[in-house]
């Protein structure tokens, strides 16, 4: 899957998105603006005006709200979390084409869609278009201690659990040396007890 396909670039965007607001749960208006132009909002849709302050709380609370569907593992759990946010939302699919873009779908209520039921429906059938399309969950919370950062996982093989190479070595790493120092005591327990 690449930049070319309209669900995949709606997820990625999801995902730094939502990442932005979990490390800086205030972030900014204008940072707001500057992450969405960077993934193809227009400038004139950014504006004071046309995003003003009620719409980046709107958007900073459905960031939150897609998080925790983003740390979801299991595929029936999400599927309903997915199909209950495309009722919340009254979310239809339409096709629309604008600024030079091809046919593509949207799935907001139009132009009346406030910042956050856009980010939900849009966030919503990214994820949707992911988990059909791979036939399990392609995206992920990072399990590794102190991390939790958001990742797309739509590479070939099983499901990931680590947002980088960095992070499960550093887990597998912390995984050894926990067994490690299991067995030692262990084995220090069974030499006092054979002592006594």
């Amino acid at each position: 899957m690449g930049d070319s396909r309209g669900g995949f670039r709606a997820a990625r965007r999801l995902i730094d998105l939502a990442e932005a607001v979990r490390t800086a749960p205030e972030l900014p208006r204008a940072a707001l603006a500057e992450l969405l132009a960077a993934h193809g909002e227009r400038p004139e849709d950014l504006t004071e005006e046309a995003f003003p302050e009620a719409g980046a709380v709107e958007l900073r609370a459905a960031a939150r709200r897609m998080a925790a569907l983003l740390g979801e593992s299991d595929e029936d759990r999400a599927a309903e979390a997915l199909n209950a946010l495309f009722e919340e939302c009254g979310a239809r699919p339409r096709l629309t084409r604008h600024d030079g873009h091809p046919w593509h779908l949207h799935v907001d209520r139009g132009g009346e869609a406030g910042w956050g039921d856009w980010f939900l429906a849009s966030g919503a059938f990214a994820l949707a278009q992911l988990l059909t399309e791979y036939g399990r969950i392609a995206w992920g919370a990072c399990a590794a201690s102190g991390c939790g950062r958001f990742f797309l996982a739509t590479g070939p093989g099983s499901a990931r659990r680590y947002c980088t190479g960095g992070c499960a070595t550093r887990a597998r790493v912390a995984a050894h040396r926990r067994r490690k120092r299991d067995e030692h005591g262990r084995e220090g327990r069974g030499r006092s007890d054979d002592e006594g």
